[in-house]
């Protein structure tokens, strides 16, 4: 299953936007135009079918700093996912839209689950029971066990979605970020307890494919694998080759940052099968590595495809990639569809895809999206930088 279609109303940087979702997305924009906030958008949902409504919009500083300030006619927040299921057929709707109450709670205005197979409504709130009872609207169904029986695919899915934004830092010295044990930390203070948390046979097997890929960027690395020291801390191996007979050993320590962040992402693709979402990867990589980056998780996506198929438990992942890069985006296997552009206005931001005369020099013209549409991200203007007086 994967997420063709996300709607935003009022959601931070977004008065009304709505997009269409491939498997493989590149969002791109200027510098503070939404693109994170797009991408907060999974994770907010995720967060109410894992922690619920309350902590989802606590979280995040209460509904009036999530609330567009482009906001008109409506003041609440609305976002809606289509689901498809992994034959490409239509299967779920979900829409949550809320707002606040007197003391600034958030409040549900309305929930709607649509099966799109049999066209049949699932939920519509507010029902009867939120009528006599008021309080039930501080909940959504999706995050309640009791509720969401008849569409818990859809909370299962959601609760899949994956961050990953890691820093190189966090990860050589979790504890130095983090007194207390985190659990699936999106910057990698748990990413190396995690590895050694995993079925040894299932991390290995993971371990020996990332090594594979990872050394088109690091030619020297030869194996990886985790070790436990004698204080319990798991450490990150790499044997390395030179003109010894004998490989040398380096752990997290010594690799470097971007090594780091390549290891981290294509772990995360590999640990789950849930959309992902990832910000800015080609950080600390060298140029060339981040051309062919693409390239590299498309050869992981069948690779996680291949293992499927021997009934493991992968799935052809949903990506949603936020760059800057031109490099990245100069690779010519990028569809037109896989691009989503966002353009900021004066009456919020708003998701654009290519146009026809954009697919038509990058379909026909053997253009690639560097060449037509990064040069439409840019930040707009004749002069960007300005002398001080």
């Amino acid at each position: 299953m994967y997420i063709s279609r996300l709607s935003l109303q009022n959601w931070k940087n977004f008065q009304k936007a709505s997009t269409h979702l491939p498997r493989r997305v590149f969002l791109i924009g200027p510098n503070a135009s939404g693109k994170s906030n797009f991408l907060d958008a999974f994770r907010f949902l995720k967060d109410i079918a894992v922690s619920g409504l309350g902590y989802a919009v606590d979280s995040r500083g209460g509904v009036s700093p999530i609330r567009c300030l482009a906001a008109r006619a409506s003041s609440s927040v609305l976002l809606q996912v289509e689901l498809v299921e992994d034959d490409e057929s239509p299967a779920w709707e979900y829409t949550v839209d809320f707002s606040q109450d007197a003391h600034r709670k958030p409040i549900i205005k309305r929930e709607i689950v649509r099966n799109l197979v049999t066209g049949e409504t699932i939920l519509d709130r507010p029902s009867r029971n939120d009528t006599a009872d008021p309080l039930l609207l501080t909940q959504t169904s999706l995050e309640q066990i009791s509720a969401n029986k008849e569409f818990r695919p859809i909370a299962d899915f959601l609760a899949s979605v994956t961050y990953q934004h890691l820093v190189p830092q966090v990860v050589r010295d979790p504890k130095g970020f983090s007194s207390v044990p985190v659990s699936n930390d999106p910057y990698g203070r748990d990413l190396l307890m995690r590895i050694h948390g995993t079925a040894a046979n299932v991390r290995d097997a993971r371990l020996k494919r990332i090594g594979l890929v990872l050394r088109q960027a690091v030619p020297q690395l030869q194996s990886l694998e985790i070790e436990m020291d004698s204080r319990g801390s798991p450490h990150l191996i790499g044997r390395y080759e030179h003109w010894r007979s004998h490989a040398a050993k380096q752990n997290e320590s010594q690799f470097s940052d971007g090594t780091l962040r390549l290891l981290g992402l294509m772990w995360a693709m590999l640990d789950g099968d849930g959309p992902i979402l990832v910000e800015e990867p080609e950080l600390s990589l060298h140029p060339e590595v981040v051309r062919s980056l693409p390239q590299m998780l498309l050869s992981l996506q069948k690779e996680i495809r291949r293992m499927r198929k021997k009934r493991e438990d992968y799935s052809n992942r949903q990506i949603i990639i936020s760059t800057h890069s031109e490099e990245m985006l100069s690779d010519r296997g990028i569809a037109p569809g896989e691009v989503i552009r966002i353009e900021s206005g004066s009456e919020g931001s708003a998701l654009v895809s290519a146009s026809a005369d954009d697919r038509a020099l990058m379909e026909r013209g053997g253009l690639s999206a560097a060449d037509v549409l990064l040069p439409k991200s840019g930040p707009k203007g004749e002069q960007l930088f300005f002398e001080f007086p």
